[in-house]
């Protein structure tokens, strides 16, 4: 889950469509659910943690006999509860026995109840908690060798020879060194008789593997760290409160965020909540900033714009190293504007309040890729820490990403601004590129007029929704016509779909007709589920030529696919459809073949994840009780499966994973025994269809009935609340990404083609002239004309593992199952077995990383 899996986008600027449509992709993960149902492997189904281990279950035991110790270091992030949570139970799963190390490195060194054992339940009701449960702490004494001897002492004693390090560069930084001298601090322990000769053996090698744990997104080497999604929710949350208040009053509001030696917050926010200006440390305004930030604010106002957002990253500095503060621009704008500006610092804000349901789902992905990387480590191996590349966990060796991480400092001290931005990765490159192109006060005007009506291309593309609405179109949209404008492109918004096309509801769109429209929910241009197959082909076509559309972008989730596919299909018998044309898939079901995510589904998932924690808070005051979720997502089990996994859900019913009576009966066991065992409250989801016969009454009074006595059960149908609200930073990113990417790919496609089309006019003509013909080639005459049959020509935008690329339409259609509308092989089949696993079930899961290495650069560079 640029989370930053979204920032992973290679750009098709500079590159041939064609060479775009055709980038290496990884093949779907296929997950065949009957050989990991847990009625089949037990047939009492018991479902203990002794029983579980007893029957060989568990990565085959790996961890039996050995110790590993979890510890949170350095400032604090949300969702670092999560990720302990996993280590845990993910830890005694495989046969650990496991630890927590409280206070961090502090806890380390003064040992003693500083380092206590933890049971699988010890860990329950922690994952929606912000902050960590068990502590962290600076530490002078363990950057003496002294302090690093008491704390290898004190693990040698508890038998601990595996570490798992939930913290920034510095805490990993620290670990690699312990790591190195342990067995020089092992031999002085056994000089001085502090431990005998049978401990030192038993833990003669230390295995470290490291989780980032940050708000700033600091560290290089992984695309995301633990706790920047929930941050980053903090920061527009607050941005869209300002806003209302600041556009009532016309006033400009700077605020200040956390990034003292990193940009990522400020930039990222920037493009979620459309800011008119940006300071960050990697990226310091040009001399005489002060001018330019005037002029625009100004001019924006002049434009009928009545607030304005300044983002500044706390470490901002100008060229020559000088600090700029929120206090200097806000005198600035007040000396020679005299606008009402107020001053906003963030500050703890933002690594307050529950996590983010990414940041959650990010910690039980990296806490089990974790424990499952210490299994497999020898005394060669080096110290790895676990990323998140795109939307895979990998491991990556701990030193490489420090050392690139330092060398970002370095490259500040020394003013090499755009070697700074370069080691920050290609994912922040780009985010800069982007920003800089969709906060321009308007187009370049030798491009287009600001209106949008007068281009220096003789080239209309078109926009519109179709399917139900989904969080994050409206980004979409903006960037879409934005970055057309600049490329001189006039772009027409469609309202209401294709119905709207045959009723000419359609405008061309200007700068500013999409201003505000980043932090927008639902539909500005308004959707429906109507598609050209309820329509005439024939006058879609006619529409198309009317309005000389030359290129089309389609932003909706199985509808959209399925009017790109119909079109497509009918170029023989329309040669208007004979265009370029991508589909944006926005649709909260995550059901859209050709990507792992579609525009909506994260802001569900969080809709989801918040309910279900207000549902289980609500039973505080009650004992023993378990809750029934109903989510949506028609046929697609993402949001039961992922809402599950955020939630800490004890199961979730979904059509692509069937299930039986028997797998119903054996849950009702689960929970029986989990709520015998002192935990009070449990919680099921259910995806829509999951079932046409075990619908959700049917497992509300199924669980009633057979929990008669022990507990109640409640049921929650959470309907289209999880549509509406605004849409998550995510989807906000993801969209102006998309966007960004499907205009350029529909110019270059047009550009390419209207290129070849003259160039093979001029010899067809050439060839008719020398046998005295003067008949004129059709192409010649219209140099604007587009025509285009390629399979590649019509592509759906999407991100596949760790690459954003294009998927031919056609190349898609064999592994769609169209009866149920889902894709026949989905990523996130491969957390259910983590899921259950997490909540005490037995069940088989395989890591992310399948045990190999990645190098820094192949892990953020995508």
């Amino acid at each position: 889950m640029e989370r930053e899996a979204l920032d992973s986008v290679s750009p098709l600027r500079g590159s041939s469509p064609e060479k775009a449509v055709h980038s290496t992709r990884s093949k779907p993960t296929f997950f065949d659910a009957a050989l990991h149902r847990p009625s089949q492997i037990f047939d009492t189904f018991v479902d203990t943690v002794s029983t579980f281990c007893s029957q060989g279950q568990g990565y085959g035991m790996v961890g039996s006999g050995k110790s590993l110790a979890v510890f949170t270091s350095g400032g604090d992030s949300q969702g670092m509860n999560a990720a302990v949570r996993a280590v845990v139970r993910m830890g005694i799963y495989v046969g650990f026995k496991v630890y927590a190390i409280h206070e961090g490195y502090q806890g380390m060194v003064d040992g003693g109840d500083h380092i206590k054992e933890l049971s699988w339940k010890d860990v329950s009701g922690i994952i929606q908690l912000g902050g960590t449960v068990i502590g962290s702490a600076r530490c002078k004494d363990f950057r003496q060798r002294e302090g690093r001897l008491m704390a290898a002492k004190n693990l040698v004693k508890k038998g601990i020879s595996n570490l798992v390090v939930i913290g920034g560069d510095g805490s990993l930084t620290g670990a690699n060194l312990f790591r190195k001298e342990w067995s020089d601090l092992l031999e002085e322990l056994l000089q001085r008789g502090e431990v005998d000769k049978q401990e030192a053996w038993a833990c003669k090698h230390l295995a470290i593997v490291g989780m980032v744990g940050s708000i700033d997104n600091d560290f290089c080497g992984t695309d995301m760290t633990i706790g920047t999604d929930t941050a980053l929710h903090r920061i527009i949350e607050a941005v869209d409160a300002i806003s209302t208040t600041a556009q009532s009053h016309q006033r400009s509001f700077v605020l200040e965020v956390m990034g003292r030696h990193c940009g990522y917050l400020a930039l990222v926010a920037s493009l979620a909540c459309g800011a008119d200006w940006l300071f960050i440390p990697e990226a310091p305004p040009k001399d005489g900033w002060e001018d330019k930030l005037c002029k625009k604010l100004s001019q924006t106002r002049e434009m009928g714009k009545r607030l304005n957002i300044i983002i500044v990253a706390e470490g901002a500095i100008d060229r020559h190293g000088k600090a700029i503060t929120v206090n200097q621009i806000k005198e600035l704008i007040i000396d020679r504007l005299d606008f009402d500006t107020r001053v906003t610092v963030l500050g703890h804000v933002q690594r307050g309040g529950n996590p983010s349901a990414f940041d959650r789902i990010l910690g039980c992905r990296m806490g089990a890729e974790a424990v499952l990387a210490l299994t497999e480590t020898t005394e060669d191996s080096p110290a790895c820490v676990v990323s998140l590349a795109g939307n895979s966990a990998v491991r990556v060796p701990l030193m490489e990403c420090v050392e690139k991480t330092q060398a970002v400092g370095r490259a500040l001290q020394d003013k090499s601004f755009e070697k700074a931005v370069e080691l920050r990765g290609r994912s922040f490159t780009n985010n800069l590129r982007t920003y800089r192109t969709l906060s321009r006060l308007k187009p370049p005007d030798n491009h287009c007029s600001a209106d949008g009506k007068s281009c220096s291309k003789n080239f209309n593309l078109a926009i519109l929704n179709v399917g139900a609405p989904a969080a994050g179109m409206n980004a979409a949209v903006r960037s879409f016509v934005r970055s057309s404008l600049v490329d001189g492109y006039r772009v027409y918004g469609i309202y209401d779909g294709f119905e709207g096309l045959l009723e000419d509801r359609l405008n061309h769109f200007g700068w500013m007709s999409v201003s505000d429209w980043v932090r927008e929910g639902g539909s500005k241009l308004g959707t429906n589920r109507t598609t050209p197959k309820d329509l005439s082909l024939e006058e879609i076509a006619k529409k198309f030529k009317q309005h000389e559309i030359h290129g089309l972008a389609v932003v909706g989730g199985f509808e959209a696919f399925m009017s790109v596919k119909l079109l497509m299909e009918s170029r023989n018998k329309f040669p208007e459809f004979c265009i370029p044309m991508v589909i944006i898939p926005a649709t909260v079901s995550n059901n859209v073949p050709g990507t792992d995510f579609s525009l909506g589904c994260d802001t569900a998932l969080n809709a989801i994840t918040e309910t279900c924690d207000k549902i289980k808070q609500s039973a505080s005051g009650s004992k023993r009780r378990v809750f029934v979720v109903e989510t949506m997502g028609g046929y697609c089990g993402y949001l039961a499966t992922m809402g599950g996994l955020a939630c800490g859900a004890d199961a979730a019913y979904i059509f692509e994973e069937p299930f039986g009576i028997d797998v119903l009966e054996g849950d009702v066991r689960h929970l029986c025994g989990k709520i015998k065992d002192d935990i009070q409250r449990g919680i099921i989801l259910r995806n829509e269809n999951a079932n046409p016969n075990f619908t959700t009454d049917f497992i509300y009074q199924l669980f009633s009935e057979e929990g008669r006595g022990l507990f109640t059960v409640r049921k929650n149908v959470l309907g289209h609340m999880q549509q509406g609200g605004s849409p998550s930073v995510f989807d906000r990113n993801l969209g102006t990404k998309l966007g960004n990417k499907a205009a350029h790919f529909l110019v270059d496609m047009i550009e390419e083609n209207t290129k070849l089309n003259s160039v093979q006019c001029g010899k067809l003509q050439q060839a008719l002239t020398s046998f005295g013909v003067n008949r004129f080639c059709t192409l010649w005459q219209d140099p604007g004309k587009v025509h285009v049959e390629t399979p590649e020509s019509a592509c759906l935008l999407g991100l596949n593992k760790r690459v954003v690329g294009f998927s031919p339409i056609a190349s898609l259609i064999p592994n769609i199952d169209f009866k149920h509308r889902i894709p026949k092989g989905q990523w996130w089949m491969k957390m259910r077995p983590l899921l259950r696993i997490l909540a005490k079930h037995t069940s088989t899961y395989i890591g992310e990383s399948g045990g190999e290495m990645v190098t820094s650069d192949e892990a953020t560079d995508i």
